[in-house]
């Protein structure tokens, strides 16, 4: 099946959706974008999964500033476009992880990054948000298994990493239509058809598409 049969095939099953993934370090979300977009294609959903990229040691006031400047870019040159392909879109973090980082985390003022994050990414709201959930000791686990080198995130103080874990299930109580909370301590196949199950009740259409179970690694 070509490429734009697919599109063809997605726009008949919901209008273009945009997903987004969130979640404090170590907790797996990057391994779900990655499985989320594989078990789609099966489907033959064409899917776009983007990641937002990092940056190195900078004052909190620059680093909201160039997340912002970046998130732009990617909304106008790599999403809408996307969407507009009719292509799911699948980001590894979106303007829900400045307001927690930024916001709560680095106690930069609130009302300033809600404003900055409007203007970055204008219309395109998430349709749904996925958050996965795990507590800082797993979290820990979890990076010190890593064969990479840490970045200035993961080097944060514990207190830190508490503000934002708080400020996630905070972001979920509030906006419990968009923001979906999933226990990021279960296997990794468990979390995946959990985000399915979730996906299949927003978008019925999809529940009827059945693939094999896919096995992944944790990040």
């Amino acid at each position: 099946m070509g490429r734009s049969t697919r599109a063809l095939l997605c726009r008949k099953i919901v209008p273009m959706p945009l997903i987004t993934f969130e979640g404090s370090e170590g907790c797996g979300k990057s391994t779900q974008v990655k499985g989320l977009a594989s078990r789609l294609e099966k489907c033959g959903i064409a899917a776009a999964p983007f990641r937002e990229q990092e940056n190195h040691a900078m004052t909190p006031e620059t680093e909201l500033l160039l997340f912002e400047a970046s998130r732009s870019q990617l909304v106008r040159e790599k999403i809408q476009p996307a969407l507009q392909r009719g292509e799911w879109v699948i980001c590894d973090r979106f303007f829900d992880s400045t307001t927690v980082y930024q916001g709560a985390a680095r106690h930069l003022d609130r009302e300033l990054v809600k404003k900055l994050n409007a203007f970055a990414i204008g219309d395109c709201i998430p349709d749904l948000t996925f958050v996965l959930d795990i507590d800082r000791t797993i979290a820990q686990s979890r990076l010190g298994n890593r064969k990479k080198i840490r970045d200035r995130m993961e080097d944060e103080s514990d207190e830190f990493h508490q503000r934002v874990i708080r400020a996630y299930r905070q972001l979920a109580k509030d906006e419990p239509k968009r923001v979906v909370l999933i226990d990021g301590r279960s296997s990794v196949d468990a979390i995946e058809q959990q985000i399915w199950n979730a996906l299949a009740q927003r978008f019925p259409d999809l529940g009827k598409h059945q693939t094999p179970n896919i096995k992944l690694q944790t990040s």
